[in-house]
């Protein structure tokens, strides 16, 4: 918890200095921050959703991205050294959140009765397809969609924790603890355990970008009539 209020509150504290900085002719540092917006806003509200939807939606996916990238780059973070989404409380909770916004954007748009034809009754299908294909599509709108996005982003985190804490721990096993020609293995980890601290910081990322844009993606089939 304290790993995530201290990620927390750097965000904020970011993006508060830049919007109080703010210049018609950006500097360094706002410029790097309104590049991460503009990712957000170009490549996944827009590119997702459109021009009209990408804009109403924008600031929660900005959101998310945002989130999910600083509580995900913790797990490199020195002193810090864990992932604020590797463990399954957060991961839950901004789930739950894009649950929400994509039922009540499906309902908002198209009605309960139509959210839920369209969702549980795809068109074009002969009807007695539907005994099959209805309970499947339920499971995918009502559990599947929530769930893969928490078991998703969880095990990434976790799983990047564990390589950086297992070849650490040999490493320092190998290099103070052990004898002889067993040292030179503490060359190898090391190696292995830099290695993975580089591919980490591309998984967290890569996580807070397949969350997001997964959050356009469902919001986008929630609006749609037909998908």
């Amino acid at each position: 918890m304290l790993v995530r209020v201290i990620a927390a509150v750097v965000l904020l504290t970011i993006f508060c200095l830049a919007a109080r900085r703010a210049r018609l002719v950006p500097g360094r540092f706002q410029n790097a921050v309104e590049m991460i917006l503009d990712f957000v806003r170009n490549s996944i509200a827009v590119e997702v959703l459109g021009e009209v939807n990408g804009r109403k939606y924008f600031r929660l996916l900005a959101t998310i991205f945002c989130t999910v990238l600083f509580m995900n780059i913790t797990s490199v973070v020195p002193f810090l050294n864990i992932a604020g989404t590797s463990v399954i409380g957060l991961p839950i909770v901004l789930a739950a959140w894009t649950y929400v916004m994509y039922l009540g954007a499906g309902v908002k748009a198209q009605g309960v009765g139509g959210f839920l034809r369209s969702s549980l009754f795809p068109p074009g299908v002969p009807k007695v397809l539907y005994l099959l294909l209805t309970p499947i599509e339920f499971l995918q709108v009502f559990v599947l969609r929530p769930a893969t996005l928490v078991i998703r982003l969880l095990a990434n985190m976790v799983a990047g924790h564990l390589m950086l804490a297992i070849c650490f721990t040999a490493t320092s096993y190998f290099l103070f603890d052990s004898d002889g020609a067993m040292k030179l293995f503490g060359a190898g980890t090391f190696v292995a355990g830099a290695a993975f601290f580089f591919f980490e910081i591309f998984v967290a990322a890569l996580q807070a970008y397949v969350f997001a844009i997964l959050t356009a993606v469902y919001l986008n089939m929630s609006i749609e009539a037909e998908h």
